[in-house]
């Protein structure tokens, strides 16, 4: 907001120039990059499931209208946390797409 020089009201003070920072590198902490998105991918490749990654699969197969809540409630058990479960739920939902869509066109 620019100041108008005059000492009372909302814009009160000296007139000055904004000066445009680049903003900080903290404000990417959490954003995944490319290098350690491939080396996770590499991870999954060659070690594949872990064997709860694996029963939460078999439930999202097999589980009818309540396995989401199902799947959400042994991963969190498993994790720790609700923000954990929920992604870890939806992790596995995509690896059963991808395996879904590799068997429909194989």
């Amino acid at each position: 907001m620019a100041t108008n020089g005059i000492a009372k009201g909302k814009n009160s003070g000296h007139v000055t120039e904004t000066i445009e920072r680049k903003p900080k590198a903290s404000h990417r902490k959490g954003t995944l990059g490319k290098r350690v998105a491939l080396c996770r991918e590499i991870a999954r490749e060659v070690c594949g499931l872990s064997p709860y990654e694996r029963r939460i699969l078999d439930m999202i197969k097999t589980g009818g209208s309540a396995a989401d809540k199902r799947v959400y409630k042994f991963a969190k058990r498993r994790l720790g946390t609700h923000k954990r479960a929920v992604a870890k739920r939806e992790d596995i939902k995509a690896v059963n797409a991808a395996q879904r869509a590799k068997a429909a066109g194989a």
